[in-house]
């Protein structure tokens, strides 16, 4: 019944954060993957862009088919913003908004 009542619902979007030890992030729902080096990682999910921040950070899982990322390193934090700052804007429209 669960499953059916999720497949009715498709435009509710469905994300999963699971940390373990502040060592390992397991993500779903993960759109796009549009910046990572070993101390920042930028994802787009469902809702909203992801930012990872820590040290030798490192992406071990990235599956585009079920959506699913595994980060391991030292995780320091984790923040979101909505999609529409995906845009980088001036340094006057920042100012002025």
């Amino acid at each position: 019944m669960i499953q059916e009542e999720r497949k009715q619902n498709t435009n509710n979007s469905l994300q999963n954060l699971f940390l373990e030890n502040r060592e390992k992030l397991s993500i779903s729902g993960v759109l796009d993957v549009l910046s990572f080096d070993d101390q920042i990682v930028i994802l787009e999910t469902e809702l909203g862009m992801l930012t990872i921040k820590g040290d030798d950070l490192r992406i071990n899982k990235l599956s585009i088919d079920t959506q699913d990322v595994i980060i391991e390193g030292s995780i320091c934090s984790l923040s979101y913003s909505e999609k529409e700052e995906k845009s980088h804007s001036s340094l006057l429209g920042k100012i002025f908004k």
